[in-house]
C-alpha cells in the first residue's frame, strides 16, 4: 500500500489490524495477514505516483468481521455501508487516509 504519510498511516493500520506492524524492513512496515501474505505500507518518494490506488479484500469470519468493525468504530475510522449479499456474505469497504481500499468480506 503506497501511502503519503508514514506516521499517520502506521497509526491507521495499527487500528485496522489491531496491532503494530509485525515486521519493519527498511522503510516498509509489514502486517502478516496469512501464512505467506503481508500488507506492506510504504511512503518512499519512489511510490508517490501510486498512492491511493490499491485495493484488497480480506475474507474473514463473521466474528472477525464484527470485531474489526467494532474496533474501527471505537477509533472513528470511516467506512462505507455494510452490505449483505443474497448468498449471506457481509461486505464493507474501508478507505485508508490516502483512499486505498481495504474491504472485509464475511462468509456466513
Amino acid at each position: 500500500m503506497c501511502v503519503s504519510d508514514l506516521a499517520g498511516s502506521m497509526e491507521w493500520y495499527e487500528v485496522f489490524f489491531g496491532r503494530k506492524a509485525d515486521e519493519i524492513i527498511g522503510e516498509e512496515h509489514l502486517w502478516r495477514v496469512g501464512e505467506n501474505a503481508y500488507v506492506v505500507i510504504d511512503a518512499r518518494e519512489v511510490r508517490a505516483r501510486r498512492v491511493g490506488g490499491s485495493m484488497i479484500t480480506f475474507g474473514v469470519s463473521g466474528t472477525e468481521f464484527d470485531e474489526i468493525m467494532a474496533r474501527i468504530a471505537r477509533h472513528g475510522l470511516p467506512h462505507g455501508p455494510t452490505e449483505t449479499y443474497s448468498n449471506g456474505v457481509r461486505h464493507v469497504e474501508v478507505l485508508d487516509p490516502d483512499g486505498n481500499s481495504l474491504s472485509l468480506a464475511a462468509v456466513p
